[in-house]
Parts: C-alpha cells; sequence; structure tokens
C-alpha cells in the first residue's frame, strides 16, 4: 500500500463542496471516481481543508492510500484523464509519494485563503462565479484598519455558521491582508491553523460593510466582542473564495499563497 500526496485545483462551481453528499456533486467523489477506473479499488481521498459549494482551491494538498503499483506521474496523468473524460473541473498538479506518517488534514499546520472582489458596476462575464462584484468603490484604508481588529486569538462565535461542528470558537488569526488588484480588483487573503465554517466569508463581509460606508472601523470589533451570530451584518458569497495554500512545519516547507510555488511543494 502506497500513500501518495497530491495537489488540486478544482473550480468549485460545479461542487457541492469538497466532501461526498447525498444532495450532489463532490470534489472527493470525482476524485475517488477517477482513481477507481484508474485501479478498481475503493479508496478516501482526504484534504487538508473543506470547503463549501461554490469555493475553489488554487492548491489543496490531498493524500490516498493505493494498493496497484503506479508511479506517481502515472497517477497523475491517469486521474486527470479521467477527470477530463468526466468533465469535471478538478486537475491534479502534482502527486508524490508521501513522507511517512503524513495525513493531509491532520499533519497540516497552517491554512490560507483568498478572497477577490472586483469593484465594478458591470456584471461579470470572464470571472463570474469566480469573483463577488461590489458596484461600488470600496475605502481601503478603512478595511485596513478594520482588519487588525480581527486578528490574533479571538472567540470568533460571531464569524462562524450556525451550522458549524467546531468544539471550540477559539482560532487564532495570523494573517488578514487587504491587496489591491489592478484598478477594480481587492484582494482578501487570510491565514490561521485552521478556520471555522464560513470565517474567511464572515470576515470578508463585514469588511465590505466598512468599505462600503455602512459600518464605521470600530463596529468590526464590536460584532466580534457580541460572540452572536445576529451581530453579524453580511455573508460574502462563496463565489470569490479560493484555498490558497497550506504549511506543513515538520516537512519545512515554505508557507506561501504564490500558486506557482504551491505547485511544487504542496
Amino acid at each position: 500500500m502506497t500513500r501518495f500526496r497530491l495537489t488540486l485545483e478544482w473550480d468549485g462551481r460545479g461542487f457541492m463542496g469538497w466532501q461526498r453528499q447525498a444532495h450532489g456533486p463532490s470534489v472527493q467523489e470525482a476524485l475517488e471516481t477517477a482513481l477507481r477506473e484508474v485501479t478498481g479499488e475503493d479508496a478516501t481521498f482526504h484534504a487538508a481543508g473543506r470547503t463549501d459549494a461554490g469555493v475553489h482551491a488554487l492548491a489543496m494538498p490531498a493524500h490516498v492510500d493505493v494498493a496497484k503499483p503506479i508511479a506517481p506521474f502515472r497517477l497523475m496523468e491517469a486521474l486527470n484523464a479521467r477527470l477530463r473524460q468526466a468533465s469535471a473541473l478538478v486537475a491534479v498538479l502534482a502527486c508524490v509519494e508521501a513522507p511517512p506518517g503524513f495525513h493531509a488534514r491532520f499533519s497540516c499546520t497552517g491554512r490560507a485563503y483568498r478572497y477577490r472582489l472586483v469593484m465594478r458596476r458591470a456584471p461579470l462575464a470572464l470571472d463570474a462565479g469566480r469573483a463577488w462584484r461590489v458596484p461600488r468603490p470600496l475605502d481601503l484604508a478603512a478595511m485596513r484598519a478594520a482588519a487588525t481588529l480581527l486578528v490574533g486569538r479571538h472567540d470568533f462565535t460571531t464569524f462562524r455558521s450556525v451550522h458549524c461542528q467546531a468544539a471550540s470558537p477559539v482560532r487564532t488569526l495570523d494573517r488578514l491582508d487587504i491587496l489591491a488588484e489592478g484598478q477594480e480588483g481587492l484582494v482578501i487573503e487570510a491565514a490561521a491553523r485552521s478556520f471555522l465554517h464560513h470565517q474567511v466569508r464572515s470576515m470578508v463581509g463585514a469588511l465590505v460593510l466598512v468599505g462600503l460606508g455602512r459600518w464605521p472601523v470600530e463596529r468590526v470589533g464590536e460584532a466580534l466582542a457580541a460572540r452572536d451570530r445576529s451581530a453579524l451584518g453580511l455573508n460574502a458569497p462563496p463565489d470569490g473564495l479560493y484555498f490558497a495554500a497550506a504549511r506543513y512545519d515538520k516537512l519545512s516547507e515554505k508557507f506561501t499563497l504564490d500558486h506557482s510555488t504551491d505547485r511544487t511543494t504542496a
């Protein structure tokens, strides 16, 4: 039995999320179906994190155990061929034999997400489903000031879904950066050891309210202190959210949001 470590990319618009669902297609199901066609085996893929319906991935680490002797490159090529045939918008970017003890989820010590916004009145054509269109310019300085209130160790009850199954709402947010992308775009990058269900989308929604001038900067801190989901003013849609990178400290890997680097290290 060989454990393979893969790096995955996908367009989340056609999926109900990463995890197998009874009511619709999932990324996990697409991969497991492809693997069964390649090896004849029923095996479970494990990923560094879960994503909701409509959420994308730039470089999601995953692993799977395969009994059939097969080289990593051939497994990657075979899986990509089956995924293409199934019209599943999932790609295996890299595949290697995993080091001893590696687990895509439990070995992971850091995760990063990227959220894309486009500020314009016209509807999105090329970026439809891949970014959140906000029809007015946003106050970048105010959003950055509000973001600092969320960085650190906090009870994020306000910023997690009522369906979140995490045992504790306390998380340490290592970084929440807001970057301009051209004349119309904004990118919000968040990094932490782990996130609560809907935490990134909830934080983005609050920051957009600040950027639109509907909330003063301090309102974000007040919402955080309230520890009450009803204090959240807006939950951002899944369209602009991407799982961007993962860190594995024991493997001495660099934690980066650079997609090209993730292709070789994740």
